[in-house]
């Protein structure tokens, strides 16, 4: 008979512990190549669709498949996703940089206005938009969402994974800009 045995380490107080500066953070994990994505929901309460660029989104188990995406907590992002359990990734190429950054701007007018100029089609198991073009989209169901800081977690269970555009190149964000692989 086999025993697993799970270590959970509590994590430090704030107050207990000496840590980085918003600053030096920011610096450090600039220096971190990361795809960019657009992480997309559909919400059935007003019929809007709500968007965001997002650098956080990252594979976390092969068998069942499974992502994490990180939001910013009290966003409209967030609010949503309290409520509606689907959403959607569509993974942006070198040609979607455009894209990225509308999505992307604080104080921006509308999702609604966004999505106009966006070509996308309708997820089949999530009714979120997929972006046309993308490098890749998956459609996700939230298994589990866990506070973090300013921001919140959401543990997504694969539903569908598609790879439109196999030959594409993907759009990076490294050190405060986009960039591109080359």
């Amino acid at each position: 008979m086999t025993t697993t045995v799970r270590y959970v380490y509590p994590s430090p107080q704030p107050e207990a512990a000496p840590h980085a500066t918003p600053d030096e953070f920011r610096a450090a994990l600039s220096q971190l190549a990361a795809g960019v994505s657009l992480v997309t929901v559909h919400d059935p309460e007003d019929g809007e669709d709500v968007g965001m660029t997002a650098t956080s989104f990252l594979s976390v188990s092969l068998e069942p498949p499974l992502v994490l995406i990180s939001v910013r907590e009290d966003s409209r992002m967030d609010e949503v996703l309290s409520r509606v359990d689907t959403w959607a990734v569509s993974v942006l190429t070198e040609g979607q940089k455009t894209l990225g950054s509308r999505f992307a701007m604080k104080g921006r007018l509308s999702d609604r206005l966004l999505f106009a100029d966006t070509p996308h089609h309708r997820g089949p198991r999530t009714g979120a938009p997929l972006v046309d073009g993308a490098l890749a989209t998956v459609e996700c169901r939230t298994e589990q969402r866990i506070p973090a800081g300013d921001h919140t977690l959401l543990l997504g269970r694969v539903l569908e994974a598609t790879v439109p555009d196999p030959g594409g190149r993907p759009l990076l964000y490294f050190r405060g800009g986009y960039r591109t692989l080359g």
